[in-house]
């Protein structure tokens, strides 16, 4: 049986979507999903299952979300294996000027789509940095998250692709809960 990371886009964020960690949980046991743990308020799941397609279960969470709660809400599921590849690829680990608190992670549900990429570095202030592979950026905010305009809205206008970020301690936080 696989460990696997889901991480739902948008819930819980300024009274909107709301889904209570508890009720998430009791649904993806109701999915057969085994070992449900939540981590934080703002969708972030970590399972065990027999299913090895991690699209078959982006799918299924969605549908699920969308009949028992009313709303759509994008899901990016990864194996704990794939997440461990993403957070050993962040090039901004071994760089002495950028500080992890700063670091972000932007998951992308498939590959994206080739654009400029000198319309995505326009967009990004002076002190920020960003670096993408074919399944994630790798954000630098030190200005913090909520101030850069590389939002998942905009990443995923340029990429055509759906995403979700989240913050190097969750990040991290998510693979340790899943390998223990």
């Amino acid at each position: 049986m696989g460990m696997f990371i889901a991480m739902l886009r948008g819930i819980n964020v300024s009274g909107q979507k709301l889904i209570k960690m508890k009720l998430l949980q009791e649904m993806l046991e109701e999915l057969h999903f085994e070992n449900v743990k939540t981590y934080l308020q703002s969708g972030n799941v970590v399972f065990s299952t027999k299913e090895k397609d991690c699209f078959k279960m982006q799918a299924a969470i969605s549908l699920a979300i969308k009949n028992k709660f009313g709303f759509d809400v994008p899901v990016i599921v990864l194996t704990a294996a794939h997440l461990e590849t993403i957070i050993n690829k962040n090039p901004f680990s071994n760089r002495q000027s950028k500080k992890p608190e700063f670091f972000h992670v932007t998951f992308f549900s498939g590959v994206p789509a080739l654009c400029n990429l000198e319309d995505v570095l326009m967009k990004k202030s002076v002190d920020e940095d960003v670096e993408f592979t074919t399944d994630a950026a790798y954000l630098y905010c030190p200005n913090g998250y909520g101030q850069t305009k590389l939002t998942n809205t905009f990443l995923e206008s340029k990429l055509k692709t759906t995403a979700t970020t989240r913050n190097w301690n969750t990040v991290n936080a998510l693979l340790k809960l899943a390998t223990t």
